[in-house]
């Protein structure tokens, strides 16, 4: 799920170099929908990275799809599940990248307009097209699905996709997996904080926990003079929406929405890919050992809250000043490049960006705004953050066009549509972690019935967090014990699918 100002979990380490190659996609899958009015003409050209050294005749082709970012840099095509996958079974892995991301774009803008052709039934109908009739460079056999299984694999987003294409195009696709995939969405996702609120270390969340209860005091006290020395603490008196300095101080935790940091979400157990950002975090907010000057802090509102100290304010602020104040190179905290959203005029902006497209997409169809809990459960960020607070930037980045307008509130039905909690298709792998911030969207979410293999193909990683099964080891048995597992039930689960496939003569 989307960030900024930095790298996607894992893409700093780029993969070697291998070519691109575009495949001439078309803009308009159902030019005879009403829902199109436009009826946009021509092509643009799909980018996707290819894998054959592994290649045998017969062998299947795994397609992973890359979702919401370029494919460039690491294109999950080495070092990975993917990569076992194409090993085993003598594959061949296929890197697509999805329209309206990198250099995928069907126009040389993002009006509203032009983003009515990023709903998830066109996205799903790239695959579709991709997989039945894309010639891949160096292959000269047949291996086009139907004739070759395909199999699909994507996280988090496109786990969502690689469930929804399978469910959508059975046909075409042989088999699934959807690792972390949030098949469910919902207005406001206040879920996003509970695995950070139960298994973080509790002296941190505790103190986070009550430094929030006391902000949401002076707020809803309507206390200026308190907010503004507030404001000053953290460095960030420039701020003048209390939502942007809600959202700012949180960014070491996640979210709302972008976060220039490593969060809860982007650690995992692989440390070539991991981050350790938030323990980092933590540790400093609970540093018994901090200057005479820092802890000090913990009183200069005390006035505001019956004298009672802010504990750990001191090192919650010198955290956020030392580490998240200096992502703003120009010092210009309240500026749209920096922490301030309320510029209306940034928004709308329709040059064409990863941020913009994904937001489109939450805006339409999925939502899962990041938002804090209600009064009377345990919070991480103020509650001044809600739905109302996201919903601003999608009014604003897209106003209404000639053919296309966004609804007031995403429109659900054509996410949860595929089968949200109750999905069911054949060959498809469901893949979470029990400690996954998305959890609560996927399928094995705490919303939704209890989960049985013999009613659909599924496993829950036990401590794990967002898609830990893709990166594996080369030495799968040097895993830990739960990832290890699971990377092993994926690789049998998909052996035993292809054996099932019929008329097939799978290299050996």
């Amino acid at each position: 799920m989307p960030r900024q100002l930095q790298p996607a979990t894992g893409s700093s380490l780029a993969s070697r170099s291998r070519p691109a190659y575009y495949f001439d996609q078309t803009i308009d899958h159902f030019p005879h929908s009403p829902r199109y009015a436009s009826h946009a003409k021509g092509s643009f050209q799909q980018r996707y990275f290819v894998e054959t050294s592994y290649y045998k005749p017969g062998g299947p082709v795994f397609l992973y799809l890359a979702g919401e970012g370029p494919i460039d840099g690491d294109t999950h095509l080495d070092s990975s599940l993917i990569t076992h996958f194409m090993q085993e079974f003598n594959g061949i892995g296929v890197v697509l990248e999805n329209r309206f991301y990198g250099t995928s774009v069907p126009f040389n803008s993002s009006t509203t307009d032009e983003l009515l052709y990023l709903s998830t039934e066109q996205v799903i109908a790239d695959f579709d097209v991709f997989a039945r009739k894309a010639k891949l460079p160096g292959i000269s056999n047949d291996i086009n699905a139907p004739s070759t299984p395909w199999i699909l694999y994507g996280g988090s987003y496109p786990g969502a996709l690689s469930a929804f294409t399978i469910k959508t195009y059975p046909k075409t696709f042989y088999g699934a997996i959807s690792s972390s995939g949030v098949i469910h969405g919902q207005l406001e996702y206040p879920q996003w904080y509970d695995p950070i609120q139960q298994l973080a270390p509790q002296d941190c969340v505790a103190s986070i926990n009550d430094i929030v209860d006391k902000i949401d005091f002076l707020v809803e006290s309507k206390n200026e003079a308190a907010i503004r020395q507030l404001k000053a603490i953290f460095g960030l008196g420039a701020l003048k929406d209390i939502r942007d300095f809600a959202q700012t101080i949180a960014f070491p935790i996640g979210g709302p929405f972008y976060y220039p940091s490593y969060t809860w979400q982007e650690i995992n157990w692989n440390p070539q890919y991991g981050h350790q950002e938030f323990f980092e975090f933590c540790n400093n907010v609970t540093d018994i050992n901090a200057s005479a000057n820092t802890t000090a802090v913990d009183q200069a509102l005390a006035k505001y809250t019956g004298g009672k100290a802010w504990k750990n304010l001191g090192n919650y602020a010198a955290y956020v000043k030392r580490v998240i104040l200096p992502l703003c190179a120009s010092g210009d905290y309240d500026s749209p490049e920096c922490f301030g959203t309320q510029h209306p005029d940034w928004w709308a902006n329709t040059t064409s960006g990863a941020e913009r497209s994904y937001l489109y997409t939450t805006c339409t169809e999925f939502g899962a705004y990041q938002a804090a809990q209600p009064h009377g459960k345990k919070s991480l960020l103020s509650r001044v953050v809600n739905s109302t607070y996201t919903q601003q930037w999608c009014n604003w980045a897209f106003p209404r066009g000639k053919y296309n307008s966004i609804p007031a509130t995403p429109d659900f039905s054509k996410w949860n549509g595929y089968g949200d909690f109750h999905f069911k298709a054949d060959r498809l792998l469901f893949v979470d972690g029990s400690a996954d911030p998305w959890k609560d969207l996927c399928y094995h979410s705490d919303l939704a019935p209890p989960r049985e293999w013999d009613a659909q193909p599924e496993h829950l990683i036990n401590g794990a967090g967002h898609v830990w099964d893709l990166r594996t080891l080369a030495d799968v048995d040097a895993e830990p014990q739960f990832v290890r597992a699971a990377t092993k039930l994926e690789i049998r689960t998909v052996g035993a699918w292809l054996k099932e496939f019929p008329s097939s003569k799978l290299a050996s």
